[in-house]
């Protein structure tokens, strides 16, 4: 039985929301595992965060499933398609690539000292 438009926006909305959490744990980590010294998870995430961002340029720096949502409504706020306050949805880019690079500079600094 398909889903309702309804039920199918909110399930796209939790999905992405789940991937948008795991990416913003590994951004927010980041400096710490910095400041830990150890460089080598370090390394793997930033590889996984490039992988993300990758995607994003592939796809004119929209996340994939904010096409997906937008087939199920006409609502094009900025959180339209996931469950995050509107000011978070608005500057998510400025925020967690601000982190991102944050976390790498601190982790040079640290192998440098």
């Amino acid at each position: 039985m398909p889903l309702s438009p309804t039920a199918a926006l909110r399930l796209v909305r939790w999905v992405h929301t789940i991937v948008w959490a795991f990416f913003a744990g590994i951004i927010v980590a980041m400096p710490v595992v910095a400041w830990q010294r150890r460089f080598g998870l370090l390394l793997w995430l930033t590889g996984i965060v490039l992988v993300e961002v990758a995607i994003l340029a592939f796809n004119e720096m929209r996340c994939p499933l904010t096409g997906v949502a937008a087939r199920y409504t006409d609502d094009r706020r900025d959180n339209f398609d996931i469950y995050l306050p509107l000011w978070v949805a608005r500057y998510n880019k400025q925020i967690f690539g601000s982190l991102f690079l944050a976390g790498l500079l601190l982790g040079v600094v640290r192998w440098l000292t």
